[in-house]
C-alpha cells in the first residue's frame, strides 16, 4: 500500500502507511490485552485488576482481623489510584474473589449478598462489605520487605506491586480464565495441600515426571465438588501438554422413599453451573419429551444443594436415569485446562503443570532472596546505629560536653568519634531516658543477637540448599494452614469412573413381566403371560406343532439362528400376544422362506456359543458378538450350498463332542475350537459319507449327557474310548444313543 501524497501547504501532517500503522496500533493493543488484562502471572496466578484490588484493600488496612469496610470505598479506591477502569468491571471482580462457589480458595471475605451458585448479581456495592482473607494475606506477605518490584501508577502519582510475593500456589489452587487477541487461558482450581505436597516433590527432585506429580496433584478440586470421572491417561497427558479438559459429574445418591419407590438427589453441580438454569433446562428436556425416564424435579436447596429428582416408575433403573440426565443436560459438563499464563508477568505460553510448579518456586526463591537481602541491609543499618550508641556511653561525659558546647556538635562528634553520618544522627536523637545503664546493656545483647542473625542470613544467601530447605519449611507451613487436614482444604471434588456401555433408554421403559415365548415348527411366534411350566395345552395351526418354548421377561432379547448361519435378534416386549396363533417370524426378519429356524433362546451376552455347519465345521462365538441391530440379521457362520447352519449350542465346558450322520461319536478338547466373529470355522469331525448331525461342548467332570426317545437323560463320564483330535472320525457311540443321533437341546 502506497502513502498518500499530501499538498505542500500541508502543514505539520506527517504522511505514514496505512497498513503499517494498524499493525503497530493493532499489536499494541494486543500486547496490552494480554499483558494487562486477560492473562494471568504465573508467579502469583493474578491479573493485574485482582492484584490492585487486593493491593488497595491491604493499603486501607483490611486485613483478616481488622473489621469491613464497604465496598464502594475499596472500588474508588482501586479505579482512583491503580486501575483507571469501569467501577462495575473491578466490583464484579472484587465479588467472585468473594464468591466461595467460583473460587476454590476466597481472597476476599465479603458480608452482605455477594450473589449465589443460581446465578443471582451480588448487591450493588454500597450495600456490600469486604475484608481481606487468611490465603489473600499469605499471597501479600513481606510485600514492604522489598520482595518485589514496584512501578508507578497509571497517572505517576503512586506506585503498585508488579507481582505479589505468592506465599500460595494461587494459580494452579484458584485457577483462572481469561479472554486475550489471538490467545485464551483456562486453569481450573486444584487442591493447595496437593500442590504444596508436589512443590515439596519437585523441590528434591526437579526432573520429576508428570506421571510422579499427578500421584500428588491427581486433578482438579472444584468449590462446587462433583465427580471427576476422565480416565487417568488423560489427566496425565493434559498436565504434561498445559491442555485438555475433564469431564465433571453431579454428586448423586439414591433416596428409597417406601414401598419400593425411589427419588434421585443430587447434592452437588459440576463448576460454574447456574442451578436455576440447569433446572430451566431440565424442565424444557421433560416437556420436549426428552427424558422419558423422568417424571419430575424439584429444588429443595437451601443453604446446601439439594436437587430431587423423580423417576417415571419405580422399575427405572437410577444409573440408566443418571446417564440420560448426564447426557442431555449439564449435570456433565467439561471443563477445559489451556495452561496459557504469563511467564515472568512478560512472555504468554502453554506450560505443563511441571513447569508451572516450578516457575512459581523460582518466584519464591527470588523473594526469599531479596526479603533476605532487605533484611540484611536493615541488619546493617541497626547495627551502625547500634555501635554509635555503644561508643556514646563509652564517652557519655564528652558527648554531652560537645553537644552541650558546640556550635556544630554533629560534625565535631563525626570528628572526635570517627562516627558516620548515620551514627551521629543517631546519637543526637536519642532521649535523655536512654542514658541508664540497663539500656547499654539492652544495645549490647541486641548487637551480639544481630551479629548472629546476619551470620545466619549470609550463609543462607551463599547456600542453595539452605534457600531450598527454607521455601520447603515455608511451603509445609502453608500446606498445614490450607492443606486437607483443614475445613477448608479438604478435597471437594472425588474421581470415579463412568459406566460403560450403551444405555437403551427405551429399553428401560418396558415393564419388567414374566412372560412364555412360544415359536411353533412353521415359525408361528407369540407370547403367554407369566411362566408356563406346561406348554402341552396350547394349540397350533392345522399341520403345525410346538417347536420352542421358552420362559422369559419383556426385557429380554431374543435371538433366532437361521440356517443360512445368520443371526436375528428380536425384542420380546414387541413380540405378538397370546391371543390366536401368534404372527410368522419372517415378517419380524428378513427370512427367506426356504431358510429354517435352527435355534431360537433368550439372549445372554455373558455367555458363548458353539456353531457348525452340516459339513462339519464350526467354531466358538461370543453371544455378544451376534446381537443383530437390523432386520438383515447378522451374518455370523459362512454356508455355502448344499451345506446349511446345523447346530448352535451354549458353550460351557472344557470339551467338544460330535456325532455325525455316520453314527459316529467323537470327543476333543475344547482348546482345540477357535473363537471367532465370523467364518467358515475349522473341520471338527471327518465323513466318508453324510454329515454332521450333533454337536455340544460339555463338562469333563459332569459327563456327556443326552436324552433318549422316552424323554430320559442319559449321562456317560468314561468317554476315553470316543476321546481324540479333532477332524478325527470317532466311533460308535455308547449303548442308549438315540437312533437320531442327536444330544437333544442345549439350551
Amino acid at each position: 500500500m502506497s502513502t498518500i501524497d499530501l499538498p505542500p501547504d500541508s502543514d505539520g501532517i506527517e504522511p505514514i502507511n496505512l497498513r503499517d500503522a494498524l499493525e503497530e496500533r493493532y499489536l499494541a493493543y494486543a500486547l496490552s490485552t494480554i499483558m494487562h488484562r486477560a492473562l494471568p502471572d504465573v508467579r502469583d496466578g493474578l491479573k493485574p485488576v485482582h492484584r490492585r484490588v487486593l493491593f488497595a484493600m491491604r493499603q486501607l488496612k483490611l486485613d483478616p482481623g481488622s473489621g469491613f469496610k464497604k465496598c464502594a470505598r475499596v472500588v474508588g479506591d482501586v479505579i482512583g489510584r491503580y486501575h483507571p477502569h469501569g467501577d462495575q468491571s473491578v466490583y464484579d471482580a472484587l465479588v467472585r474473589l468473594a464468591q466461595d462457589f467460583a473460587v476454590r480458595y476466597p481472597l476476599v471475605e465479603g458480608q452482605g449478598n455477594f450473589g449465589n451458585v443460581d446465578g443471582d448479581n451480588a448487591a450493588a456495592m454500597r450495600y456490600t462489605e469486604s475484608r481481606l482473607t487468611e490465603v489473600a494475606q499469605a499471597l501479600l506477605e513481606g510485600i514492604d520487605e522489598d520482595t518485589v518490584d514496584f512501578r508507578e501508577t497509571y497517572d505517576g502519582e503512586d506506585r503498585e506491586p508488579v507481582v505479589l510475593p505468592g506465599n500460595f500456589p494461587n494459580l494452579l489452587a484458584n485457577g483462572s480464565s481469561g479472554i486475550a487477541v489471538g490467545m485464551a487461558t483456562n486453569v481450573p482450581p486444584h487442591n493447595a495441600g496437593e500442590l504444596c505436597d508436589a512443590a515439596l516433590h519437585l523441590i528434591k527432585h526437579p526432573n520429576a515426571s508428570i506421571e510422579k506429580l499427578v500421584d500428588f496433584v491427581q486433578g482438579p478440586d472444584f468449590p462446587t465438588g462433583g465427580i471427576i470421572v476422565e480416565p487417568r491417561e488423560t489427566i496425565v497427558e493434559a498436565y504434561k501438554t498445559g491442555r485438555g479438559g475433564f469431564r465433571v459429574r453431579a454428586k448423586w445418591e439414591r433416596e428409597d422413599t417406601g414401598r419400593g419407590g425411589y427419588v434421585i438427589v443430587i447434592t452437588e453441580i459440576p463448576y460454574q453451573v447456574q442451578k436455576s438454569r440447569l433446572i430451566e433446562k431440565i424442565a424444557e428436556l421433560m416437556q420436549a419429551r426428552k427424558l422419558p425416564l423422568l417424571a419430575d424435579i424439584r429444588d429443595e436447596s437451601a443453604e446446601d444443594i439439594r436437587l430431587v429428582l423423580e423417576p417415571r416408575s419405580r422399575t427405572v433403573d437410577p444409573v440408566l436415569l443418571m446417564e440420560s440426565m448426564f447426557k442431555l443436560s449439564d449435570l456433565e459438563s467439561r471443563i477445559s485446562l489451556n495452561m496459557n499464563v504469563l511467564s515472568r508477568g512478560q512472555v504468554p505460553g502453554v506450560l505443563s503443570l511441571r513447569e508451572v510448579l516450578a516457575q512459581w518456586l523460582e518466584h519464591r526463591n527470588e523473594v526469599l532472596v531479596r526479603r533476605t537481602n532487605h533484611r540484611l541491609g536493615k541488619i546493617a543499618h541497626r547495627l551502625e546505629v547500634l555501635g554509635g550508641y555503644l561508643i556514646a556511653y563509652l564517652n557519655l561525659d564528652e558527648v554531652i560536653r560537645i553537644i552541650r558546647e558546640e556550635d556544630e556538635p554533629k560534625k565535631e562528634l563525626m570528628r572526635t568519634f570517627s562516627l558516620s553520618d548515620v551514627q551521629a544522627e543517631a546519637i543526637l536523637n536519642m532521649r535523655l531516658r536512654s542514658l541508664r545503664k540497663l539500656e547499654e546493656i539492652e544495645i549490647r545483647t541486641e548487637h551480639d543477637g544481630l551479629l548472629v542473625e546476619q551470620k545466619e542470613l549470609q550463609e543462607l544467601l551463599g547456600s542453595s540448599d539452605l534457600q531450598w530447605k527454607r521455601i520447603s519449611e515455608e511451603i509445609r507451613a502453608t500446606r498445614e494452614k490450607f492443606g486437607q487436614k483443614t475445613e477448608l482444604g479438604r478435597r471437594r471434588s472425588h474421581f470415579a469412573e463412568a459406566p460403560q456401555g450403551d444405555f437403551d433408554i427405551q429399553q428401560a421403559m418396558i415393564e419388567k413381566e414374566p412372560i412364555t415365548v412360544v415359536c411353533s415348527q412353521k415359525g408361528w411366534i407369540r407370547t403367554m403371560k407369566g411362566h408356563l411350566a406346561d406348554g402341552s395345552g396350547l394349540s397350533y395351526k392345522d399341520g403345525d406343532k410346538e417347536r420352542f418354548v421358552l420362559q422369559a421377561e419383556t426385557t429380554d432379547k431374543l435371538v433366532l439362528f437361521a440356517s443360512n448361519g445368520r443371526f436375528f435378534t428380536l425384542s420380546a416386549e414387541r413380540l405378538p400376544g397370546g391371543r390366536g396363533h401368534g404372527e410368522p417370524v419372517r415378517l419380524m426378519v428378513d427370512l427367506d422362506q426356504s431358510e429354517e429356524i435352527v435355534e431360537l433362546f433368550v439372549h445372554n451376552p455373558e455367555r458363548k456359543l458353539l456353531v457348525a455347519s452340516s459339513d462339519g465345521r464350526g467354531f466358538v462365538v461370543g453371544e455378544a458378538d451376534v446381537v443383530a441391530n437390523t432386520r438383515k440379521g447378522k451374518q455370523v457362520l459362512n454356508v455355502s450350498a448344499p451345506h446349511e447352519a446345523q447346530v448352535c449350542n451354549p458353550a460351557v465346558g472344557d470339551m467338544v463332542a460330535v456325532v455325525g450322520e455316520n453314527r459316529k461319536l467323537l470327543v476333543f478338547s475344547v482348546a482345540d475350537l477357535p473363537e471367532m466373529g465370523r467364518g467358515r470355522g475349522v473341520r471338527l469331525q471327518k465323513y466318508k459319507d453324510g454329515n454332521l448331525s450333533d454337536a455340544r461342548i460339555f463338562s469333563s467332570t459332569e459327563g456327556l449327557s443326552w436324552l433318549d426317545s422316552s424323554g430320559r437323560t442319559w449321562t456317560v463320564t468314561a468317554l476315553a474310548d470316543w476321546q481324540g483330535q479333532r477332524a478325527q472320525a470317532g466311533r460308535l457311540p455308547p449303548k442308549g444313543f438315540p437312533r437320531n443321533n442327536k444330544f437333544g437341546r442345549g439350551f
